[in-house]
């Protein structure tokens, strides 16, 4: 749930972004630009989070009025080597804290900090990571919640989708690329998983909200509506032009999450009253016509 510092939606001064570079963190400077407000991106380039500098390099680059959005990761994290780099690049940020103060700072942080459950998470829910990302994501907000003295909005999104997303991950991102380059499409047993996909841009809109409203709490980026993934490769072939072939496959192991991952969004609805979630048929369709753009 978040609290609102700002009554009414006031324009940042500025907004920095670190990890903007990133396919979430470059989706949101462009929303930030395209409405007007200063932006500093800050990647790798600009700051390198591993080098033995870079607290007192980020410290340089705030300042006392600017809202701090923190996007940086190494994700998905998969080991205990990724793990301690995740955790040391966010020390630095919290050290950089610890010499300048921004107004409001914003952590992206991840769904993969709560538990399973079989009834909708909320931001409620128990925050029990069953997973090395979860407890990297979980991690960091916890070191970000001592090292900040001001407002604080942890947004936790669950499966990002988008045409520029450069992983290749089962699920949305990689299914359009086989069906845009004519190959078959294979699902984990039949696809029957149900998940939660919210729109990278949305994820970017929830994150210039909480901006303009100088939020803080934590709140989910979830939909609220769970969908196959058999449904999803089936979307994406109706959109395809081309001939794709849909095929199970074998299951190894059991399904993530029980095959079951879904959200209450009402907490959005109640910080964002104006907000809609955009429905995954669009998004998709959005993302296709991008991609095609991107080819």
């Amino acid at each position: 749930m978040l609290d609102h510092s700002n009554p009414h939606p006031q324009q940042p001064t500025r907004v920095v972004i670190l990890g903007a570079a990133g396919f979430v963190g470059s989706t949101a400077a462009a929303a930030f630009a395209g409405e007007g407000t200063p932006v500093l991106a800050l990647g790798r380039a600009e700051v390198d989070l591993l080098s033995a500098t870079a607290a007192d390099t980020l410290a340089a680059q705030l300042r006392a009025d600017d809202t701090f959005v923190v996007v940086s990761a190494e994700a998905p994290c998969k080991d205990g080597a990724m793990l301690e780099r995740n955790i040391r690049m966010m020390r630095a940020v919290t050290d950089a804290l610890a010499k300048v103060q921004p107004a409001h700072v914003i952590y992206v942080s991840s769904d993969a900090v709560y538990a399973d459950s079989a009834a909708p998470l909320t931001e409620a829910s128990c925050a029990e990571p069953g997973s090395l990302h979860g407890v990297m994501h979980l991690a960091r907000e916890l070191m970000l919640k001592e090292a900040t003295k001001g407002p604080l909005a942890i947004l936790r999104p669950t499966l990002i989708y988008g045409a520029a997303d450069p992983h290749n991950g089962y699920g949305p991102n990689r299914y359009r690329r086989l069906a845009a380059a004519g190959e078959d499409i294979v699902l984990f047993g039949e696809g029957e998983e149900r998940r939660d996909h919210v729109d990278v841009r949305d994820v970017a809109e929830l994150i210039r909200l909480i901006a303009w409203y100088r939020s803080a709490g934590v709140l989910n980026a979830a939909t609220g509506t769970v969908t196959s993934f058999r449904e999803i490769a089936e979307l994406v072939i109706a959109l395809s032009e081309k001939k794709i072939a849909l095929k199970g496959s074998p299951r190894q192991g059991p399904m993530p999450h029980n095959g079951y991952r879904a959200f209450d969004p009402s907490a959005t609805l109640a910080a964002f009253p104006e907000f809609r979630y955009t429905p995954l048929a669009d998004g998709l369709a959005r993302a296709q016509n991008e991609m095609g753009e991107l080819l």
